[in-house]
């Protein structure tokens, strides 16, 4: 018997395990009954392991004695997400040198695609948005593609909001656009050519999650007068998001996003380097 418990081939890290893993499909609040329920571990022993993780700091009670994931821990997935952007800026680099073309890497947050990282190709691209900048979803090609691999419960939540106008050729028919998220879908990869600014084009591919869901698009951005040839660079782009996918492995590719307090640094790091670099922007 593992661990002093009753249970044949049970460790005490094995339960310790199993409790914080009843937080994993959903951070509610869980009381001692719960939580023994959930997991099949005797109340006293639960009972114990829960002050243990408490007195750590993994888990905190509110003001109902309900357990939730404490503080301690939640700042210890954090590293998770610096690794995660740390593996995902050199690849960032390489499609750049493979492309030299301004590239970039997004996430859906809420009804936004949220620009993590960037490098800056020297073509003059007309500016759109920053590290740390949101686009709406339907108007760019990272967003396109995300929402093309959502479930389609999210596709229909976003289209049924009023679709913004960014430039007299923004599709913001929600049938046209069901359509050509289908197609996106079945082929892997979105366009996009005058959409959030006249003059630029786009075309990115999603980043898979370890598990197969959407975690990210990686896209890049050019002049429209160059759309005709983005396809080419098709292969580069898969390659990278490949890359991206089998390097982060099971991390969650949402914390790429940072912290509200890096993040604010972060994109104030990028304003500066946008001022620096005026005529090398691009959504």
């Amino acid at each position: 018997m593992a661990g002093g418990l009753s249970t044949p081939g049970e460790t005490v890290a094995g339960r310790t395990l199993a409790i914080l893993a009843v937080f994993e499909k959903s951070l509610a609040p869980r009381s001692l009954t719960e939580i023994s329920e959930e997991t099949g571990i005797p109340l006293s022993t639960t009972h114990r392991l829960l002050a243990e993780l408490e007195a750590w700091g993994a888990l905190q009670r509110d003001d109902n004695g309900r357990y939730q994931i404490g503080l301690r821990l939640w700042e210890l997935g954090q590293h998770a997400g610096r690794q995660v952007r740390d593996i995902a800026r050199p690849l960032l680099q390489d499609l750049y040198s493979l492309t030299q073309e301004t590239v970039h890497i997004a996430v859906r947050e809420h009804t936004d695609a949220l620009y993590i990282d960037r490098v800056y190709g020297t073509r003059r691209v007309p500016q759109a948005s920053r590290v740390g900048g949101r686009l709406p979803l339907h108007a760019t090609a990272v967003g396109k593609v995300l929402l093309a691999h959502e479930e389609s419960w999210v596709r229909e939540a976003v289209l049924a909001q009023p679709l913004e106008s960014r430039t007299p050729k923004t599709h913001v028919d929600p049938d046209a656009l069901r359509i050509e998220l289908d197609v996106i879908r079945a082929r892997g990869y979105a366009l996009t050519v005058d959409e959030v600014r006249l003059g630029s084009a786009s075309i990115a591919v999603p980043v898979f999650q370890y598990d197969g869901s959407i975690g990210a698009a990686l896209g890049l951005v050019t002049s429209a007068e160059t759309a005709a040839g983005l396809e080419r660079h098709l292969p580069a782009l898969r390659g990278i998001a490949h890359r991206i996918q089998n390097s982060v492995g099971p991390f969650p590719l949402r914390t790429l996003v940072p912290s509200r307090s890096s993040r604010s640094a972060e994109v104030a790091s990028a304003q500066r380097k946008d001022a620096i670099a005026p005529d090398t922007r691009g959504r």
